[in-house]
């Protein structure tokens, strides 16, 4: 149970004066629907108000706090003409203007022959010095109040800073203090205040400097945030940990015939990964690791030889993936090898459907079928296994950690590897993997050669019209990536059907067209027509991105290629490059580039290395955007940035493995305060894995 003190934390947002239903529906988009959203939501700029000159020195474009009397109000004579309420000090004249004005309003609010403090920014009309709607009128004694500066925080269309402001401002009133759960010689060593104070200090930011992230209050929240996160997966881990498996050893006979049958020879990475997960599967406790290789490092070939192990031991084993082109990628590489050593590979995807469906089903339940491959369908409670002792799931990030548990509870205590070929930065490992082991596969397969990469302007589109049939001549596949357009899948689709007719007018018919918004089949069909060669051209969107493999294609084209990100530029730029052949990919660009996209494409040509681009990807635009955080079952950061606060992360990852040491139950005075900090940074799971939780 979240515990008494944090009550008034988690009340709706509609629990603060002034928010009504209508006004809540714009807080919740801003910032969430709890009152501690509203405290996380931290200021991003600031309007200093604490210039107050006097009317003959007020400097126009400045936002000033000025002292007045009101002389006159003038109304206008039509309603289109704005209202102006003159006003003075003993150096000049100002005007204050108000379109679509209530007279009876600024009437009230700004009486004749009255003295009012009046903020806002000065502008010059003509001869005349004027403010356009102030933002703020009191009375002479809330001067202290008006002068001062004030936060700005991110908004949503519709709701104003005023309202915002104030509604954050009456959050943090009976803000309550809690106890201390950083380790007291870290919090001394690094000079941060107590929790409640820093949190009021990050909203009341004095200067610039105030508002940046090593900033001491953000960095005391973010190591809150960062320390939530790393304890709460440590406790997981634990949980896991006591969880029983099962010792899973084969024999080694259908493995060796397999390692015998590759056209290739394992690379030393492969071997190592290989044998940390016969490890973790010959131990009495689950395996749960995580196994990361760039783009064609041959992470299918691992998978199946650790399935193939648990076949080995009577068991069965699934492949999931998160799209049928790719489960069917999976099978092309695996079948052929499976088959070879006697092992039947069953698919299961959303397309097979009726009797196909039911043939694979009782194959699954009676044990005849002891390896298959599949998308989401092998979720759906019908499924069913004789004896499900292993599941690799690829691409994790496209599933939630829910799924993964899903897929586990269809047999006893299953052990599990998840693949990325999504290069993930250190910092990110830690905050979203640290509940598993990790394999990487840095080595590239013998024989690949380098991607030649170029950069140029999408005003050349015809030398590069040019160069693709001098590639076609060759023999040469090629792909042709649309861009994105501003998070539509419609307009993207357009782009590539517009794009798609182009080629074909110059090219005929070997242009293909694959996008997210044509049908399974369809989509098959193009990308078969484009394999088998009876295309020579794919114009694609992003659908390409994941595990499409068709070695004859050696040549890409990425029209504006600075509307991606580096990691999926990194990811789309894999497909090609995957035989023994010279491959070059081209990114297309329209000027004028800003900074960050114009050193995406510098890093682009540099360097083919995935873990370096991941690392600069996170520098470049912090972690909330890297996986596309929301749909990736990332942890989402409200104050920690992690391309900032790298240090801090692992001083929590230190911090938390030393509590699971010493107090795993967090039943210290310390540890009961850190059960509090799970349940403010709403870490729930976590202490539900606490036996006295």
């Amino acid at each position: 149970m979240r515990p008494e003190s944090l009550f008034p934390f988690f009340k709706p947002v509609t629990s603060i004066n002034g928010i009504g239903p209508r006004i809540a529906i714009l807080v919740e988009k801003a910032a969430g629907a709890h009152v501690i959203d509203l405290c996380w939501h931290l200021p991003s700029a600031i309007i200093d108000r604490r210039y107050a000159p006097r009317v003959a020195n007020a400097l126009p474009g400045v936002v000033a706090t000025m002292t007045l009397t009101i002389d006159k109000h003038a109304k206008p004579p039509n309603k289109r003409l704005p209202y102006k309420v003159y006003c003075s000090d003993d150096t000049g004249k100002i005007a204050l203007v108000f379109f679509h004005a209530h007279e009876e309003y600024l009437r009230k609010n700004l009486p004749e022959g009255e003295v009012r403090v009046v903020s806002g920014k000065i502008e010059q009309f003509g001869k005349e010095l004027q403010i356009t709607h102030p933002d703020h009128i009191g009375t002479a004694d809330e001067i202290a109040r008006l002068q001062a500066v004030e936060p700005v925080y991110p908004l949503t269309t519709g709701l104003t800073l005023k309202v915002l402001g104030k509604a954050v401002r009456a959050s943090l009133e009976g803000l309550a203090d809690l106890p201390e759960w950083i380790d007291t010689a870290y919090l001394a060593q690094q000079g941060w205040k107590p929790w409640r104070d820093a949190l009021l200090e990050a909203h009341d930011p004095e200067d610039e400097a105030a508002l940046d992230p090593q900033a001491p209050a953000r960095q005391r929240l973010a190591y809150d945030e960062l320390l939530s996160n790393q304890l709460a997966l440590a406790l997981v881990r634990v949980a896991m940990r006591k969880v029983k498996g099962r010792a899973i050893e084969g024999d080694g006979a259908l493995r060796t015939n397999v390692i015998d049958a590759l056209p290739f020879k394992l690379t030393s990475s492969q071997e190592e990964a290989l044998g940390e997960i016969y490890e973790d599967m010959a131990a009495p406790i689950r395996m749960l690791r995580l196994l990361q290789g760039d783009v064609g490092s041959g992470k299918t070939v691992v998978a199946l030889l650790a399935m193939l192990n648990a076949i080995e031991a009577g068991g069965q084993a699934a492949i999931m993936a998160p799209t049928e082109i790719l489960a069917r990628q999976h099978l092309a590489t695996i079948e052929p090898l499976a088959e070879a050593v006697g092992i039947g590979v069953v698919l299961l995807t959303g397309r097979e459907k009726g009797k196909t469906r039911q043939a694979v089903l009782d194959k699954l339940e009676s044990g005849e079928a002891t390896l298959v491959v599949g998308t989401h369908a092998l979720f759906q409670d019908d499924v069913g296994f004789r004896e499900l002792n292993m599941a690799v799931i690829d691409e994790q990030h496209r599933f939630g950690v829910h799924q993964r548990l899903t897929l586990a509870a269809k047999g006893r205590a299953v052990d599990i590897l998840v693949m990325t070929a999504t290069p993930i930065p250190r910092t990110l490992m830690l905050t979203a993997y640290g509940d598993m082991d990790v394999s990487r596969l840095p080595d590239k397969p013998a024989g690949r050669l380098p991607i030649d990469t170029r950069v140029m302007p999408i005003e050349r589109l015809g030398d590069v019209t040019q160069a693709l049939k001098r590639s076609l001549d060759t023999g040469a596949g090629i792909y042709w990536v649309c861009p994105l357009v501003e998070e539509s899948e419609v307009l993207d689709v357009a782009a590539a059907e517009d794009r798609h007719a182009y080629l074909k007018r110059i090219f005929g018919d070997v242009a293909g067209l694959v996008h997210g918004r044509m049908k399974g089949k369809e989509k098959d069909a193009a990308m078969e027509a484009f394999a088998s060669r009876q295309t020579r051209i794919l114009v694609a969107t992003t659908v390409i991105e994941v595990g499409v493999d068709v070695p004859d294609a050696t040549v890409m084209v990425i029209e504006h290629a600075e509307r991606f990100g580096l990691a999926q530029l990194h990811q789309l730029r894999g497909r090609i490059g995957r035989a023994e052949k010279p491959s070059t990919c081209l990114l297309l660009y329209a000027a004028p580039l800003t900074g960050p996209a114009e050193a995406r494409l510098k890093i682009m040509r540099e360097t083919d290395d995935g873990f370096r681009i991941a690392e600069e990807d996170l520098r470049l635009r912090g972690a909330g955007e890297l996986l596309g955080t929301r749909q990736s079952g990332l942890p989402e950061f409200r104050i920690a940035d992690l391309g900032v606060h790298g240090e801090l992360l692992a001083a929590a990852r230190d911090d938390a493995a030393l509590i699971i040491s010493r107090d795993a139950e967090l039943i210290t005075e310390r540890g009961q305060a850190l059960r509090t900090l799970l349940y403010l940074f709403e870490r729930e799971a976590a202490v539900r894995n606490l036996r006295s939780g």
